[in-house]
């Protein structure tokens, strides 16, 4: 078996799929401030860059589909090294673009190739190590995903600052340089999950299909109204063809991903709404808030109030290490919830917010977001067994994906369109964001309870080893049936 010299190694694996991660979500949420400069530079319209960036998030989203079929029928680390090449050729075109056609191409490959590493390096580091090794992959995925994401305005406004944009990108192209180094260098050759499995060319059409129609239909809102052919058709369209590639899985005998599993058992359910709503809550406490604010300040003086989200992300990151082998875990959640409503509160309360407002609020937002999404997807792995691990990242990296990048032009629009004006559009999308926040962890409790779940200390042993999840998720709504199913009427047949 071939194997680089540094195979095996958890600190270079961590490292290699850190630097594989950070550049794109990081890249992803920086661009606000610098979509003007590229524009200008590239002779793009405000149009043509949010279909860019609409592109690059459906990438992501169908990236995480591809990986799975990717990960059955091919060696997953030869293929993780032609995932970070391809990165490298995407980052290089992006920062060396001298027209839309190359910048684009290179943004989407961005894109494509971040969920591929994903979905193909994160649940082999989660589950390829001793159980204490857990923990520090915990701190990982929150930096990499929300660390990452939180710390874009901040890097962002700093490159505006200097009235460019190439040198961040080319940093981008020498991180993604050092992930394809590290690749190869813990390469140890690993053969496909199961040749046998059949190839779903169906699945990977409608989630081709729907990213793209429903993205693009998204994007289309920065020049049209949202009722409009050219918007509402697409993004409603989209929406359908996912929902018909969740029900196909569902009904699927050999399905590609496992969402009748998922959709079956109390935990994972529970825990996919609450990362979905917490990732669509948290759009209108950043995304407009700090467009409202760029009115106000510098870029570089937004990415400052904005960097309290960061030591969020920090600090909910060690609290998911302290608590994955606890029954807290199970709390993390709905906590977050209640960290992230208030930090849309401390938004409303004055728009555009002061100084101060804008840090605690930034600084709440961070927290609620790195408390929801990343302990809710441990969830929803844990009660599954540990081969399903994979397919479970990639059904909750789609679905938030698409509640995340595809929300926020709908909030930006909604923002701009109604209140009289952007101060009031802004504070209404904001309690409309408290409303999903608050709505996510009514939910979640709601799941619990009527599945009659019980918050479980995890069994990582057991776990890791294969054999079973590491714990019990009751079936969907199992008081509810019981209840039913004790209430019918018996009938009795005449002799």
């Amino acid at each position: 078996m071939l194997q680089g010299p540094l195979a095996g190694r958890y600190f270079a694996v961590a490292t290699m799929v850190t630097f594989a991660l950070i550049p794109y979500l990081a890249l992803s949420s920086a661009l606000g401030p610098l979509t003007p400069i590229i524009a200008g530079q590239l002779h793009m319209s405000a149009q043509t860059m949010s279909l860019s960036s609409g592109l690059g998030n459906a990438a992501y989203a169908i990236g995480t589909v591809l990986a799975v079929q990717f990960a059955q029928h091919l060696p997953q680390r030869r293929m993780m090294v032609a995932y970070a090449g391809l990165l490298v050729i995407g980052s290089v075109l992006a920062a060396a673009a001298q027209s839309p056609a190359m910048y684009i191409t290179g943004h989407v490959i961005q894109g494509l190739c971040t969920s591929l590493l994903l979905i193909a390096a994160v649940p082999p580091l989660a589950i390829g190590y001793p159980p204490d090794k857990l923990r520090d992959t915990a701190v990982i995925m929150n930096m990499c995903i929300f660390g990452a994401v939180a710390l874009g305005p901040f890097i962002g406004g700093l490159q505006a600052q200097a009235n460019a944009w190439r040198p961040l990108f080319w940093i981008v192209a020498g991180i993604s340089a050092v992930a394809l180094l590290l690749a190869v260098l813990t390469f140890e050759d690993a053969p496909p999950a199961n040749p046998d499995a059949p190839r779903d060319l169906p699945a990977l059409g409608l989630a081709a299909v729907g990213c793209a129609a429903a993205f693009i239909g998204a994007s289309e809102l920065t020049s049209h109204p949202f009722l409009s052919t050219a918007t509402i058709v697409p993004l409603l369209g989209g929406l359908a063809v996912i929902v018909v590639l969740v029900v196909y899985q569902y009904r699927s005998p050999r399905p590609l991903l496992t969402i009748r599993t998922l959709l079956r058992s109390t935990m994972p359910v529970a825990g996919i709404v609450v990362a979905l709503f917490a990732a669509a809550a948290s759009v209108s406490a950043t995304v407009l808030t700090a467009g409202v604010l760029a009115r106000r300040y510098s870029p570089v003086h937004v990415g400052v109030l904005y960097l309290p989200e960061v030591a969020g992300a920090v600090i909910t990151a060690f609290v998911l290490s302290a608590v994955i082998t606890r029954r807290a875990m199970h709390y993390l959640p709905l906590a977050g919830m209640g960290f992230l409503a208030a930090g849309i509160v401390v938004f409303a309360i004055e728009v555009p917010s002061s100084q101060a407002l804008a840090l605690l609020g930034s600084g709440l937002t961070g927290i609620g977001l790195g408390a929801t999404v990343a302990p809710a997807l441990f969830v929803a792995g844990f009660s599954l067994p540990s081969a399903n691990l994979q397919r479970v990242f990639a059904i909750v990296e789609l679905l938030r994906a698409v509640a995340a990048f595809m929300v926020a032009p709908i909030f930006v629009h909604l923002a701009a369109t109604v209140g009289g004006g952007l101060d009031g559009g802004t504070e209404i999308a904001l309690w409309i964001g408290l409303g999903l926040a608050g709505g996510g962890a009514a939910a979640g409790v709601a799941l619990y309870a009527l599945g009659g779940a019980r918050p479980q200390r995890p069994d990582l042993h057991q776990f890791l080893s294969g054999e079973s999840p590491a714990w019990h998720s009751p079936p969907l709504l199992a008081r509810v049936r019981r209840g039913a199913a004790t209430t019918r009427p018996v009938t009795q047949s005449a002799d």
